[in-house]
This record gives structure tokens, C-alpha cells and sequence, in this order.
């Protein structure tokens, strides 16, 4: 068996599971050739209880999400509010890379905001859940059809690519959805489906089988919108890409309702390095900048042992290996901690030891016999004990002075 270097090892980079790429694995895969970065966090983002983007803001966030190259932008919902309004008309005249869009009821007033912003293309939501449909809209299965044909064609009358966006698809009732995908594509030709995860309810072997299934009944792309209130939003979204689906909705730091949506950090990571997605045109290494930017204007502190990003994602305080780990952090990191903009940090505390120490000493530039490392790593675990946590370099610092002198 030829290892796939290339996929599962790249130096300086990431070192995964060579499983991951075994025929065997692979075998019922359909991965499209490019998956298409489509970033929601300016609109479904902003609806984090409590989270208010600015017009500045968001501005702002368009251009680093730009630098960073996701393919698309949705820019916000304009009928929010006129200030939203603003935002994605500044957002536009911006020129970027990214293609813009708005999201969009199935009504003309939404449809004319969008022209008159400017933007290249609209998501169209309709709702397709049996929760939705009875509890909330009180639609007939018959009336989302129609209004869903009626919106897109007029959206495409208006020059304006149309993501159709049957929200809630997930809990739908299984012979309805596929009269909706059947009726709307061949009746109105939307330029891509969005299968809706909106209350991240679905297995990913499930999310397999939607994609498959919606790909026989559909001859345009498809996209994947997860959300993560069973914890699997990421593995959700990768299950769709494998059975084919062409485009990923994101959110900087899986910002979202309720528990957020699939995380923008977390999936072009997994894309690269977990399937072998070329995703040359994302730089990986402007991850971390554009993470802390989005929770400072959201409010929203991130875990510490968040994935990609986490204060304490690439964080290590076990003495063992710490040595080796700093010669080659793959050993203990599957992806290279300065691929994604970040470093390994070592930490002192109970768990430490004296390689810890040592390497501790040699970034402070001080000598030490080993009768005082000695002392110095029974003092650190003691202070790491009493505080239930890791040293800061202030307090090792202490604890030198008073060792040394």
C-alpha cells in the first residue's frame, strides 16, 4: 500500500490518521473537486442571544474574512434594520474577492433590498419542517411550493444567484421534501439547495443519505448548513462534503443560535487535512487573527480548549516528551501548531518536569545546577497544586528569584 504523503503528512503541517485514506474508507465517497467557503457569520453569526454587529464591525470582518479567502460573505438580512442596510451596501462597494450575499424571505420586498444593495446573490430561505410549518408559519405544504417557485424566479429575473434555503430540512417530512426540491428546481432553477440542519438534530451518516438523495432528485449543487446542539456540527458537515455537497456554511467560532453553527476555523482545517480538500486559496495561518477579531465584537469569550483557536489548543504542562514535542509538535499535535498561525506553549505546573523546567530556563536565558531544577520543579508542582491551575511565567519568575538568590 502507497502512503498518500501528500494528503495524510505534510511537513510543517498536519499529521493525521493515514485510515482517513484508505480505499477502503473511501470507497463510497463523492468528494467534489472544490468545496466552496460560504461564511454566515455577519447575519446568522449576529444571532447569538446578545451579539450586535455594528455597521463598522461588519465591515470590518468582511475584509478579513476576504484576506483570509472564503469564496463567499452573507453580509446580513436587510430588513433588520436600515443600519443593516448600510453595512451590506459599504460591504459591497468594498469590491472583494468574496461574492456577496444577503439572506432573504420568500418576498419581493426582500428580493428588491437585495438589488438594491448590490449584492451578487441572495439565500432564500423557506420554512420545510413539520415543527416549522405547524407550529410557527401555518403554511401548507402546497403554499411553501409555490411561494418558493414564485421568490426564485423573481430573484432570478433580478439577475441574482439563488441559494434556495428550506429551513429546519432536517426535520421535514421526508416524502413533502422531496416534492419541494423536485417542484422548485425543475419549475424555478435555483442555482443551488441548502440542506438545513437548523436544529443540528441529524446524524452524520443521516446527513450522507440526505445529500445522496437530494443529488438524484437535483441536477445543481448542493450546500451544507449545520448547527451544533448535539455537539456535531463539524463531523455533519464533513459527512455532506464526502457524499458531494459542493458548499459549507460557517461561522467564525461556531458563533450562532443557541450552540452555533459548524465552525469556519474548525471546517477548512478538517477540509485540508481530515479529506484532502485543496483549499489553497485560505490562509490558515490568519485563522487566529480573525477568530480573536469576531469574539471581541461579538462579546463572546471562546473556550480555552476550543479546536483550532483555543487558548489552550496547542497548550502543554505534562514534563513528558516536552522535549521532543518542541523538536517535532506533531508528535503530540496532529496539526502543526504555526500552520494555523499559532505556537506551542509550554506551561509549568503540577503535572511538570524537569525537561520542563530546563526548556523554561533556556527561553529565559538563565543557568541552573541540577540540585536547584530539582528544587525548582518541586516548588512549581507545589504552586500549581494550591492554585488548581498552571503557573504564569510572573509567578516561575518569583520562584527562580527566590531559588536563585
Amino acid at each position: 500500500m502507497k502512503e498518500k504523503q501528500e494528503l495524510w503528512m505534510q511537513e510543517g503541517g498536519w499529521w493525521t490518521s493515514l485510515l482517513n485514506y484508505l480505499p477502503a474508507v473511501r470507497k463510497n465517497f463523492s468528494l467534489p473537486g472544490r468545496v466552496i467557503i460560504h461564511d454566515a457569520t455577519l447575519r446568522d453569526g449576529e444571532q447569538t442571544p446578545g451579539v450586535v454587529f455594528r455597521k463598522e464591525e461588519k465591515v470590518a470582518m468582511a475584509k478579513a474574512l476576504d484576506a483570509i479567502g472564503v469564496d463567499r460573505i452573507e453580509a446580513g438580512m436587510p430588513a433588520v434594520s436600515p443600519e443593516d442596510m448600510e453595512a451590506v451596501g459599504e460591504i459591497v462597494k468594498l469590491k472583494l474577492k468574496a461574492k456577496i450575499m444577503v439572506f432573504s424571505r420568500a418576498m419581493p420586498a426582500d428580493i428588491d433590498n437585495a438589488v438594491k444593495c448590490g449584492v451578487w446573490g441572495v439565500v432564500l430561505e423557506v420554512p420545510s419542517g413539520v415543527p416549522r410549518l405547524k407550529y410557527q408559519y401555518n403554511w401548507t405544504q402546497e403554499e411553501v411550493i409555490e411561494r418558493s417557485i414564485e421568490a426564485i424566479r423573481y430573484a432570478k429575473e433580478k439577475g441574482l444567484y439563488v441559494c434556495f434555503f428550506p429551513f429546519d430540512g432536517s426535520r421535514a417530512e421526508i416524502s413533502f421534501y422531496r416534492k419541494l426540491v423536485r417542484e422548485v428546481t425543475k419549475k424555478s432553477r435555483p442555482d443551488s439547495i441548502t440542506l438545513v440542519d437548523t436544529t443540528g438534530c441529524i446524524l452524520p451518516a443521516a446527513v450522507k443519505y440526505w445529500v445522496r438523495e437530494v443529488k438524484k432528485i437535483a441536477d445543481i449543487p448542493v450546500e451544507i448548513h449545520t448547527h451544533n446542539d448535539f455537539g456535531m456540527s463539524a463531523a455533519s458537515t464533513l459527512a455532506a462534503v464526502e457524499a458531494g455537497a459542493e458548499a459549507v456554511h460557517v461561522c467564525v467560532n461556531g458563533l450562532g443560535e443557541r450552540c452555533g453553527n459548524a465552525a469556519l476555523e474548525e471546517i477548512v482545517v478538517d477540509l485540508r487535512t481530515l479529506l484532502g480538500i485543496p483549499l489553497d486559496h485560505i490562509r490558515f495561518d490568519r485563522l487566529p487573527e480573525l477568530c480573536r477579531m469576531v469574539g471581541e465584537y461579538a462579546g463572546v469569550r471562546t473556550a480555552d480548549n476550543k479546536p483550532i483557536v483555543g487558548e489552550l489548543a496547542f497548550t502543554r504542562e505534562s514534563g513528558m516528551g516536552m522535549d521532543v514535542f518542541r523538536k517535532e509538535p506533531r508528535v503530540a499535535f496532529a496539526v502543526h501548531p504555526e500552520f494555523v498561525g499559532r505556537r506551542l506553549d509550554l506551561v509549568l505546573g503540577k503535572k511538570s518536569g524537569r525537561p520542563s523546567i530546563k526548556m523554561k530556563l533556556e527561553e529565559l536565558g538563565v543557568q541552573a545546577s541540577d540540585e536547584q531544577i530539582a528544587e525548582l520543579l518541586v516548588k512549581v508542582k507545589q504552586k500549581g497544586t494550591e492554585k488548581k491551575g498552571f503557573l504564569s511565567d510572573d509567578e516561575f519568575k518569583a520562584i527562580l528569584r527566590e531559588t536563585l538568590k
